[in-house]
Parts: C-alpha cells; structure tokens; sequence
C-alpha cells in the first residue's frame, strides 16, 4: 500500500479516480476538479491549495480524498469565523486548516472515495491520513463538508463533531409533467407559480436549455458576463472563469445544463446547472435585466421541468433561500463533520454545536408547517 499527497490532480489517473464515485457526481469527477486548478479557480490566490489523499495498492487506485488547505473559509458555506476570532484572539493560529469539499459547492456527496466493497479498509486509512497530514502542516485540524448520509453517520462514530445546517431540496415524486407536479399544490401556491411564469412570457423572455454540446463560445462569454457580474453587485469575488466552464462543457457535456434567457433577440440572464445521475445541482445566475419573476423561472422551474422530463430525482437549487419553500422545494438537512487537534474551548464548542443543532431541526419543523404541498388526511402537507 502507497499513500499520497497530490498538489495536482493531474498527477493522478482521471479513469481511476472516476472509478471511485459513486451517482456519476460532476464535482467530483476529475474533469470537473482537474478544470479549477488548471484555470486558476484554486489554489494560492483564493485560499484554496491542492493536498488530495490517494492511496495505491499495486498501483491500482483504491481509495482517495479531495482535500484543500485552506487560510481563510471563503466558499465553504460552512461558517466557522467565531472559531477563527476565538483562536486568534486567544493567541492560536486556526489557519492553515485541512477541508474535504468542492470548492464554492454546498452540495452533499461522497468526501472519501473508495468502492462500497472496501469502504471498511480504507476509510480508517483516510482518517488516520488527512490527521497525519494536519500535523505535518501544523493545521488546527481538518473539516468534511456536505458529505453523503451514510459517510455523515460514519464520521460521526468516530468521533467527530458534527454540525447542521439546512438547504431546500425539491423531490420528483414521479410527476409526469410540470402540470403533474403543480396539482400536487394548494390553490393559491399554485396559481403563483402560474402567474409568475406568465409574467416572465408576457415580457417577451424566450428561454432555452442547453447541454455541453449544444451551448456555444458565444453562450460562455456571455454566461461568464452574467456571473461576474453577480458578484460585482454583491461585493463578491468571482473565482470562476469563462475558461473553466468551457472546459468543463467540453468534457462533461453530457452533465451540464445552461438555460439561457433572451428578450428581443438579446440574451439577458442565463442560469447554469451540472446533473448527476439521480440529482440536479442548481449553482450560478446572472442577468442584465431585471425581469419579474425571471430569476425563479431560470433557476427552479426549468430545472423542475428538466428533471420531471429526465427522471432524476432531487433537485439541490444551491445553499439558502426560504423563498424556495413557495415553489415547491422541501427543508433539508444537511451536516459536516469537523476534527480540531487542540481545541482549547471543548465547552464552549460543544455547547455551540448542539445550540446550533437544535435550531435547525426546530427551524425545519416549524417550515415544515407552511409546506404548499396539498394538505392529507391527517392534516399534513404532501412532500
């Protein structure tokens, strides 16, 4: 057995690494993480450094982790400022950290790669690796964000700390169509919908839904246009660049899902998803015009019609958003799972955690009370 620390994941074989994820995930398919580091969407400038686990067995990838090192918690979705202020005020360094995430993605899914056959061998081996990688950087320890339910469950028997937080998800419940899918609604929820989609076809907005191979130089150009600008307005930081998408559209078509919008014969917003085989990921808008009703309609219902005609599954629209429960999309929860080295605020810590626990499950049933799903028998909503 041989254990790895790879700055690049080109340094590691795209076919092997793919062989190990599960649910065709797009983020973790080498493709996808090989594109952030080769058009600098990773790495020194933004705080998110390259320090992936693989291990070998003859040569033969077996088992593997994304992992970052990080000095600062820019795109983690996962807040843990106060524990920052709190070590530095107290004279400890918090950075560097190790994290095991996609970078500016808050979607669940697998953080250590190994087949199901084996998990039981080499998932204590990825422990034991990402903790003896945290003392050789003199990291304050290391974070698993968003990781999948049964990974979730395993990392929390050994030990870990493990946080809540709460994401709206939309569910197909096998809906022949979108027609399908609003009748499963309340009266006055659903005749929002309608009027909201009306609203944006009475503008004169034309929408079209591209994958990989459909979309265009021209649509990238001017999609990379509407996501930087998102960020301007909002004061952010725009880490993505038109060369990654293109790459990633290239190599992954058949997993990408562009919705551009056009009034006039001028394209005037556009939404960008990536699907797995069961889930499609809501992640990037922006626009030149604000239309009514425009940013629901590229963001969640084009993606509802996508997936009620594709068959997948769930719908994860991205982190945030209370205003997607109006729309058909259900409280979620979701976890990470944290090791600190030394933690010198045990209590306090453990005392936050469960104080934030609380919160989110209290949260999500009282939301669960205003669902707009069709109330049964019994008096609950329909999910």
């Amino acid at each position: 057995m041989q254990i790895k620390i790879c700055p690049r994941i080109d340094e590691i074989d795209p076919i092997q690494w793919n062989a190990l994820i599960e649910d065709n995930n797009p983020f973790l398919r080498h493709e996808f993480l090989s594109a952030l580091e080769t058009h600098g969407c990773v790495g020194e400038t933004f705080g998110w450094i390259p320090e992936h686990i693989v291990i070998y067995e003859q040569q033969q990838l077996v088992a593997a982790m994304p992992l970052y090192k990080k000095y600062n918690s820019y795109g983690e979705f996962v807040f843990d400022n106060a524990w920052a202020d709190a070590w530095q005020q107290n004279g400890f360094h918090y950075y560097p950290k190790l994290v095991s995430a996609i970078p500016y993605t808050p979607a669940m899914g697998q953080r250590l790669l190994a087949k199901a056959s084996s998990v039981e061998t080499y998932y204590p081996i990825l422990l034991k690796a990402v903790t003896e990688l945290a003392v050789q950087l003199n990291a304050s320890g290391f974070h698993i964000l968003f990781p999948e339910a049964q990974q979730q469950k395993w990392l929390a028997e050994q030990g870990m700390m493990i946080r809540h937080d709460c994401q709206f998800h939309w569910s197909n419940k096998n809906y022949s169509s979108f027609d399908d899918f609003l009748a499963q609604l309340s009266s006055r929820k659903r005749k929002n919908i309608i009027k909201e989609r009306l609203s944006v076809k009475n503008a004169g907005v034309a929408l079209k839904r591209m994958n990989g191979h459909q979309a265009s130089e021209q649509d990238w150009k001017k999609f990379s246009h509407f996501y930087k600008r998102t960020f301007t307005e909002k004061w952010g930081i725009a880490t993505l660049n038109y060369s990654f998408f293109r790459e990633v559209a290239q190599k992954l078509p058949e997993q990408v899902l562009l919705v551009m919008a056009e009034q006039n014969n001028e394209c005037v917003a556009g939404a960008l998803m990536y699907h797995s085989d069961t889930t499609l990921y809501g992640r990037f808008w922006g626009c030149d015009k604000t239309i009514k009703g425009l940013h629901f309609e590229s963001c969640y219902y084009q993606g509802i019609e996508y997936c009620i005609e594709q068959g997948l599954s769930v719908f994860e629209p991205g982190a945030q958003g209370e205003h997607k429960v109006a729309r058909g999309f259900v409280p979620t929860v979701t976890r990470s799972a944290h090791f600190l080295m030394e933690n010198p605020f045990k209590q306090s810590i453990d005392r936050f955690i469960e104080h934030e626990k609380n919160n989110v499950l209290h949260y999500i049933d009282d939301v669960k009370q205003h669902l707009p799903y069709k109330k049964t028998a019994t008096g609950a909503a329909k999910k």
